[in-house]
């Protein structure tokens, strides 16, 4: 029997490489549709890599042809001179098309909790309109929500345990009480390849075991690598203020206007049953003695295009 090839969005990347090894070691042939092709990564000829081909529709079809499953990770976390949400949207929206004409006949498809056509959060909105294109593309589909994503490559988590590494106190925007329900990496891999092998239409809250409000988060992550902190509420501005200075020393965005109001409003938080086991806590303790060593850096992921996330 001919094996089945699955094709991954950024292979290279972050959940896109877990689910990229996953797939590898359940015997599937993968392919990668990638910004960074020379990124170095664990694969090898493993995976063909293929670049996005967003401008030549035609390109990026023939690289979909000959796919069963497309598992989607494409996303911008923020608008950028380099990157913005809208672009990226439409890209997204070519590749459902592509996927269709290609004749792919499954997309797993990494969203976001509680998006929104008509949320004034353009990362909410986006992630409205490409579910609800995805659900009228006529491709079968499996939609993902996770709220925060942590594992060894993971921006959130990471730069938390830097900051209370670095800093006598911690501020929080607010009360602090809004809530995280952080899913491990591996654990939404298991779970996209999951949905990959089936083919019934379902939209799944991505969560993990452990529900946190702002405060508490910090102050986990703060006793478990030993770096435990005042923590101190500030108003969201004066929060957003300090986080664009300190991005402009790291060269980097820390936090954006969006992701305070979104976390503020508790977007990242539902009422569904958890589908992750790996609880952050637990993950936190056996990794303590790396966590937050180094800052993780959104923008030096985008720019090198040839390291592996960690070795930046």
């Amino acid at each position: 029997m001919k094996t089945e090839i699955h094709i991954v969005t950024g292979a290279f990347g972050y959940s896109g490489k877990y689910i990229t090894r996953l797939l590898l070691e359940n015997g599937y042939e993968v392919r990668t549709l990638t910004n960074s092709i020379n990124r170095s990564n664990p694969f090898k000829d493993k995976v063909k890599a293929f670049s996005y081909n967003f401008d030549d529709f035609n390109q990026l079809v023939d690289s979909l042809k000959g796919g069963t499953v497309l598992y989607n990770t494409y996303w911008v976390r923020f608008n950028h001179t380099d990157f913005k949400h809208f672009t990226a949207l439409q890209n997204t929206l070519k590749l459902f098309n592509a996927a269709r004409e290609a004749g792919i006949k499954r997309i797993v498809h990494i969203s976001i909790t509680n998006p929104s056509e008509v949320s004034h959060l353009e990362y909410f909105s986006s992630k409205g309109k490409l579910e609800q294109a995805l659900i009228c593309s006529g491709i079968s589909y499996a939609i993902l929500r996770p709220a925060v994503i942590f594992g060894a490559e993971d921006i959130l988590i990471n730069n938390i345990a830097w900051m209370l590494r670095k800093f006598p106190v911690f501020g929080v925007f607010g009360n602090g009480k809004y809530r995280l329900q952080p899913i491990y990496v591996e654990d939404l891999a298991e779970l996209a390849i999951e949905q990959g092998r089936r083919r019934q239409n379902c939209i799944i809250n991505a969560t993990g075991p452990e529900t946190f409000t702002y405060c508490e988060l910090i102050k986990e992550i703060g006793f478990i690598i030993g770096k435990s902190r005042p923590i101190i509420s500030l108003p969201p501005f004066l929060i957003y203020l300090i986080g664009l200075i300190m991005g402009k020393m790291l060269g980097d965005v820390i936090i954006t206007w969006d992701e305070i109001e979104g976390l503020m409003a508790d977007l990242l938080y539902t009422d569904s049953p958890p589908v992750g086991k790996t609880k952050l806590t637990d993950w936190a303790r056996e990794n303590a003695s790396t966590l937050g060593i180094k800052y993780a850096s959104e923008l030096a992921r985008r720019r090198n295009k040839f390291l592996e996330y960690d070795k930046l």
